[in-house]
């Protein structure tokens, strides 16, 4: 996703809203044309590797508010989660980008340099049977820094108030993709560690909360 003048040619599709642009391409093959440090930061969520798509994502269960049983939408399963990028993928977003924040960096840290700047997001699942964290690895030279946001069955409020679960279901972020990560914790992130006039990159965009969150902060 970026704004500006357009390096690229041979792209499959594009669409365009506002400052965001949107392609459906090989990855790979828009980082190759991508001339060096064209974006000031790439947040990324990249496949782990794990085979997510082959696993029960959701199941029913009861609204604590009436006891009523929830149906969740099942995904559909695939392949898609079965391999992680190499490391041909992660020297081009250290080429075109001065900075990178990598989700799941734990799964590449084979891959990567050593860094000291990871990012914990605490999912606060109070003993779910899923992760309690998320890592992120990160090229910035500078402390570990954790937000704490609800997001398995219950949504946090805000980043500020993430630990406490957001009554109203209409204000909750509704749920597409089954590694979703909430608008609320992209939006932390280039709060935190985006410059004003920055181009942002993600490249695999999944259920488009990157998108949402640049939109939202104007980049």
């Amino acid at each position: 996703m970026q704004s500006g003048s357009l390096p690229y040619s041979g792209y499959a599709q594009a669409s365009e809203h506002g400052r965001i642009r949107l392609y459906q391409w090989d990855c790979m093959e828009l980082l190759k044309q991508t001339p060096d440090n064209y974006y000031g930061l790439c947040i990324v969520d990249p496949p782990y590797g794990i085979g997510v798509g082959k696993m029960f994502i959701a199941k029913d269960r009861k609204d604590p508010r009436n006891g009523r049983l929830i149906k969740c939408k099942r995904t559909k399963r695939g392949d898609w989660d079965n391999n992680r990028p190499g490391e041909d993928y992660f020297a081009e977003l250290r080429r075109v980008s001065a900075g990178q924040i990598i989700w799941g960096g734990n799964y590449f840290a084979d891959l990567l340099p050593p860094s000291m700047g990871w990012v914990v997001w605490d999912k606060v699942n109070g003993g779910s049977d899923q992760a309690d964290c998320e890592l992120a690895w990160t090229s910035f030279d500078r402390a570990v820094r954790q937000l704490r946001f609800m997001w398995h069955i219950a949504q946090g409020i805000s980043p500020e108030r993430g630990h406490i679960a957001q009554g109203d279901v209409r204000l909750r972020e509704r749920r597409i993709h089954p590694t979703q990560k909430p608008v609320a914790l992209y939006r932390w992130l280039l709060q935190n560690y985006a410059k004003p006039g920055w181009k942002i990159l993600d490249t695999h965009g999944g259920s488009m909360s990157i998108a949402i969150a640049c939109d939202i902060e104007g980049f």
